[in-house]
């Protein structure tokens, strides 16, 4: 799932302005020894933060359904993951390094929602869109100077870019087939019960007793005369 995030915002930050403008998107970690390898202008997305979004979690069970619309599966509902990336741009000059922060707003500010069908691989299956939140108020607990302390590099000017996405829950569990038939409901006696002559089959078998009852009563009464 992660990746397939990757792909989507390389496509996003590199659009826009800035297609076919030979500017890379890299998401390896800006260190110093990344910044001294790297020959040309770059676009870097650091993924620095990875956690669920509790709020957004449920219960129960989702149903899978095929082209037919039948409910072939059931699963978990998906969880959804807060993947926080640190943005910047990487030129000879602060002034390109603004130009190219510039172009990376402009492009995503206005897809804040991605929808399913524009998604790739397990993310568009799920049928879900994602939430894209740039420069918004920091809601971690790392700061952006801890952040670049910890890479070892210098402070630079950066776009905080949160991307909410589904990930699907495991395992999956097979339905059982549709009903295509009415239920059909078959009376019998109990067990042990003599068979029924045609004429008493459908007698109540309350009815029956009370009719053998009065013939045994008849018999002793011509016995005693």
């Amino acid at each position: 799932m992660i990746h397939e995030v990757d792909e989507v915002l390389k496509g996003l930050i590199g659009g826009g302005a800035l297609t076919g403008s030979g500017i890379d998107v890299s998401f390896e970690a800006p260190t110093r020894d990344w910044a001294a390898r790297r020959n040309s202008p770059v676009v870097n997305a650091y993924l620095y933060d990875i956690r669920e979004d509790v709020a957004r979690r449920q219960r129960g069970q989702v149903a899978v359904r095929d082209e037919r619309d039948l409910v072939v599966k059931r699963r978990q509902p998906p969880r959804w993951f807060r993947l926080s990336y640190l943005v910047t741009a990487w030129t000879k000059t602060p002034q390109d390094e603004h130009r190219l922060l510039s172009a990376v707003l402009a492009n995503l500010i206005p897809r804040e929602i991605l929808a399913a069908d524009e998604l790739p691989g397990a993310l568009g299956t799920l049928g879900l869109s994602i939430h894209v939140n740039v420069a918004g108020v920091q809601t971690e607990a790392r700061s952006l100077a801890e952040i670049w302390s910890a890479l070892g590099g210098e402070l630079k000017p950066s776009l905080d870019l949160v991307v909410t996405a589904p990930f699907p829950a495991y395992p999956e569990y097979d339905a059982g087939p549709p009903v295509t038939e009415g239920a059909l409901v078959r009376v019998a006696g109990l067990e042990g019960d003599p068979p029924q002559d045609e004429g008493r089959a459908h007698r109540p078998h309350h009815l029956e007793a009370a009719r053998e009852a009065r013939e045994s009563g008849r018999s002793t009464e011509k016995s005693d005369r």
